[in-house]
């Protein structure tokens, strides 16, 4: 049995009938997906929600799955824009000399080692993509068989030599804004590609362990191009659609609306679950698709866990900072830096003009509110997808941090200023796209709060817990339990709040579903 229809789950649940077994997913919710999920907010118009890019989807499980076969198509974004208050904008495509000499403008210096810093990256995504695809390596382990894998890595990388080791090392230990400094110069490039040292986490692109964070998000690849990005026709419901497609062709039985409220156990042993309407449903083993927080101490009860393994869990810092805000517009927007249509609509839109506005956004969040000026990663799916809007309209997608599930006076307050969130996101957005506001006719504001209600995401974490270091690979969630086993018999776990960790990559439920058929107990 495995609770949420989540897309970790619905892989897990795939993989495991595919080996024969019997399995039945109940999810919460009308829609499968968890917080990858499709939705018709607005009449005509198809929102993905949350979640809304792929890039991190493992290919070996597309295949495993044949998702192709099952609907899934996944539509490259084609450009990153950062506009700037100035009036200026850097726009990056697949065009290499184009790319070059938009960054030339800002540094000739940056344009020339640009490419260099590309292919660095490719390549130690490329090093460290076995971490992603095999369950964490232990460095306290005693099995000779984990010993021999983790000393294959350690050869694999210091046979690159010492630079490429060192190069690991800053990626564990920097910042974003500090390891991207010791190969650029110039703040406009700087500032839009150490965003992804922070999605998804309470840190600022000055603070350390941010870098390897960035490294976590270079490791996509869409048919075999590293770095690559895209949408999923019909949005990103559609993917969890295809691998609920592919379980149910395996025989996996999935029920929504149907909420567990508790794991029912017996003498230390997960025999069930209950749901909220009071009915039992016995298992012979069960495997949760919800984050670390839910299971153990919404679902088992603190009662039946071992008080340093609750102790290790308390400490598993969940700290949602992020929120999305959604758009049915009337029209195409048009940039003030750069009026009309083009390719720099047609991927990724970064509103990241420099380092310090970045950290002012995150000082926000650190004293326990919004983002006045936040980060914002905007997606018009519309131009690549036209499937998603009426003909002739468009969505815009907005990604927003720093939005603090612990707002000052506390989490509850969201309900009351859930508007004005959206308010600030919209005015912000507006001084790069003056038509913006004339163009809306409906959005959908979703805070950290909304993530826990709606989508069931401890404290609107969207990652079942941050990607900071010490709650990666062996401690993810909590040391000695990183191999989807529980110190609960026959409770595993399968989500994102295990390794390798967030984004839409579908390994934990693939690499859960392994460990299981190796070791059923």
């Amino acid at each position: 049995m495995v609770v949420g229809g989540g897309h970790n789950g619905l892989t897990c649940a795939a993989y495991l009938a595919r080996a024969g077994r019997r399995v039945l997913v109940l999810e919460r919710r009308h829609l499968l997906g968890g917080s990858a999920v499709t939705e018709e907010v607005h009449p005509g118009f198809k929102f993905s929600a949350c979640s809304y890019v792929i890039s991190l989807l493992r290919p070996w499980i597309l295949r495993d799955l044949e998702l192709p076969r099952h609907g899934l198509q996944i539509l490259p974004l084609e450009s990153t824009f950062t506009p700037h208050p100035d009036g200026s904008y850097l726009l990056r495509d697949a065009d290499p000399e184009r790319t070059r000499r938009a960054i030339a403008r800002f540094s000739p210096r940056d344009a020339e080692i640009y490419p260099e810093f590309g292919q660095a990256m490719g390549e130690l995504g490329r090093l460290v993509k076995p971490m992603i695809d095999a369950p964490a390596f232990d460095p306290m382990t005693l099995d000779p068989r984990k010993l021999i894998g983790l000393g294959r890595f350690g050869r694999r990388l210091l046979g690159r030599g010492e630079d490429w080791a060192a190069l690991a090392l800053k990626m564990s230990t920097m910042s974003a804004v500090d390891f991207l400094s010791e190969w650029f110069e110039s703040e406009r490039l700087i500032a839009p590609m150490a965003v992804s040292g922070i999605i998804g986490t309470f840190l600022g692109v000055r603070s350390p362990g941010t870098a390897y964070v960035l490294l976590h998000h270079y490791m996509g690849e869409i048919d075999g191009a590293f770095r690559s990005w895209g949408l999923a026709r019909g949005g990103t419901g559609a993917m969890s659609e295809a691998i609920a497609s592919a379980a149910r062709g395996f025989g996996v039985e999935i029920r929504t609306e149907s909420p567990v409220e508790r794991i029912l156990m017996r003498n230390g042993v997960a025999t069930g679950v209950v749901l909220a309407d009071g009915e039992e449903i016995a298992a012979k083993t069960v495997v949760s698709g919800v984050d670390p927080h839910r299971t153990f101490f919404g679902m088992v009860g603190e009662e039946h866990l071992e008080p340093d393994f609750a102790a290790s869990l308390r400490r598993f810092k969940m700290r949602g900072s992020s929120g999305k805000v959604n758009l049915a517009l009337d029209g195409l927007p048009e940039f003030a830096c750069l009026p009309g249509g083009g390719i720099h609509l047609r991927g990724d839109i970064t509103i990241a003009p420099s380092v310090d506005y970045l950290e002012r956004a995150y000082d926000d969040a650190k004293y326990g509110d919004f983002s006045r000026q936040p980060f914002m990663d905007v997606v018009i799916p519309s131009l690549t997808d036209p499937s998603v809007a009426p003909p002739g309209k468009h969505v815009m997608s907005i990604f927003v941090q720093y939005a603090p599930y612990h707002l000052a006076p506390g989490p509850e307050a969201w309900e009351g200023r859930r508007e004005e969130f959206g308010d600030t996101v919209i005015r912000t957005l507006s001084e790069y796209i003056p038509n913006l506001e004339s163009l809306i006719l409906h959005r959908q504001v979703i805070t950290p709060w909304d993530l826990q209600q709606t989508y069931g995401l401890t404290e609107g974490n969207i990652f079942h817990g941050e990607l900071s270091l010490e709650q990666l690979a062996f401690q993810r969630p909590a040391a000695g339990w990183a191999e989807y086993r529980t110190p609960v018999k026959r409770l595993w776990m399968c989500a994102s709040g295990t390794h390798p960790g967030g984004g839409l990559m579908a390994a934990p439920g693939a690499l859960c579903a392994r460990a299981m058929l190796g070791g059923l107990r």
